[in-house]
């Protein structure tokens, strides 16, 4: 080992290194490109208790492994902080306890600096590309993610929440799913989970109890109309009114008048390529359109009378609470003599549903928010390729969609 002199005071305050800690040695690989800075602690230091935080411990011995840190890279150099770390034995708590360093979170094997760039680059790019950027296993890039995530997340204030809307998304290729909770009010990912069936609404009810709020406190929940979600709300949610998604209704509807489209182009060539005549809102049709849809819709056309109902179905929409109920129930009568048997099912779908389409004009809670959420979490899935494991999905959805601000501190060793 080399003498201390000025040859090392660079590396101390490149570092940020303080008292009583000091850099000792340094050994430079070109070979590799490996940096490896050796430090040490001056005798007579005295340390943090780790038990009960007791400022002036003293050292009671010295644990012989060498630990190592992974720091930023010095120009080209990836470089890694080494240390012998003494245990305290405290006069307060009498406990003897290995010390927490002040360049790392314990456990973590790397500094504050590199998770802090780690966060930037994950949040940016693919956790693959950045684990090959730095030259670390995937593997613990996400412990140090999820880590960030988490204690993001647990700061968040889930004490006024009363009106969720629920979603699920695909997690992988295939009928794997997550399913979101969304707080209506503060647009915020609560809570996010494998699956979609009932069981979930468990999940979240009991991750609620663990956040200190009472399922009763959740008063409104926004949902498509999956027997699932509607049981568990049901069960786990009893103060809970249930608004089933008008963009979701209108799906419904869409397939139906679709359906009949194809039934009949069988014996119509002519409607053959004009789905989206059909299914588009009118507005957003460009001027040739309009005027071809316009002389469609009037005819005898099946598809037309397909067209005419959903336009009335879409009409309800622009009543008030009152007579959107008169117009729903003239609707299904009409509906269910149409003879269109793709309408007819899902006017019977929609009547089984009628309480909780019609809450809507109550509560005027839809999924739209979640289109948007969902195109964040889309995002997330094209940065967390390679993720693993669902629960690392998820920790990328609440980073992305809940667009956390991450902080990484302290910012300086020492």
């Amino acid at each position: 080992m080399r003498d201390f002199n000025q040859e090392y005071s660079v590396f101390q305050k490149a570092l940020g290194i303080e008292d009583p800690w000091y850099v000792i040695d340094y050994e430079l690989n070109q070979n590799d490109y490996i940096l490896d800075i050796y430090l040490d602690f001056r005798r007579g230091s005295e340390f943090v208790c780790t038990h009960c935080g007791h400022p002036q411990a003293k050292v009671h011995d010295i644990v012989n492994d060498d630990r190592t840190w992974r720091h930023l890279n010095f120009w080209q150099y990836q470089t890694i902080l080494h240390a012998r770390l003494p245990r305290t034995k405290c006069n307060l708590c009498n406990k003897i306890r290995t010390i927490h360093v002040e360049w790392s979170r314990p456990g973590a094997g790397f500094t504050w600096f590199f998770e802090s760039e780690l966060m930037q680059l994950m949040k940016e790019m693919p956790v693959a590309t950045v684990a090959r950027k730095v030259g670390e296993h995937d593997t613990r890039l996400w412990r140090v993610f999820h880590y960030y995530v988490d204690k993001a997340m647990k700061e968040l204030d889930f004490s006024n929440v009363k009106r969720i809307a629920i979603d699920e998304t695909s997690s992988r290729r295939g009928h794997e799913y997550v399913t979101l909770f969304v707080d209506m009010d503060t647009k915020l990912v609560l809570f996010a989970t494998e699956g979609k069936d009932a069981n979930v609404l468990k999940k979240f009810s009991s991750f609620l109890k663990d956040h200190n709020v009472e399922p009763n406190n959740i008063k409104e929940v926004c949902s498509d109309m999956s027997p699932a979600f509607k049981k568990g709300v049901e069960t786990e949610f009893p103060e809970a009114h249930i608004t089933f998604d008008k963009f979701h209704v209108m799906k419904l509807m869409n397939e139906a008048l679709d359906q009949v489209r194809r039934n009949e182009q069988i014996e119509q060539p002519g409607l053959k390529k004009t789905r989206y005549l059909w299914l588009k809102n009118h507005k957003n049709l460009n001027t040739e359109q309009q005027e071809k849809i316009l002389k469609l819709k009037d005819t005898n056309l099946k598809t037309a009378r397909a067209y005419r109902l959903k336009l009335s179905l879409q009409e309800m929409w622009t009543k008030t609470e009152r007579f959107a109920t008169l117009h729903f129930n003239e609707w299904y009568q009409w509906a269910t003599r149409s003879q269109l048997e793709p309408i007819i099912k899902v006017a019977q779908t929609l009547k089984k549903h009628e309480q909780g389409i019609l809450r809507w004009f109550v509560s005027k809670m839809t999924n739209g928010l979640l289109e948007g959420i969902n195109s964040l979490v889309q995002a997330a899935k094209r940065k967390a390729r390679g993720y693993r494991t669902t629960k690392n999905f998820i920790a990328m959805i609440y980073a992305t969609a809940n667009k956390l601000l991450i902080s990484v501190e302290p910012h300086k060793l020492g």
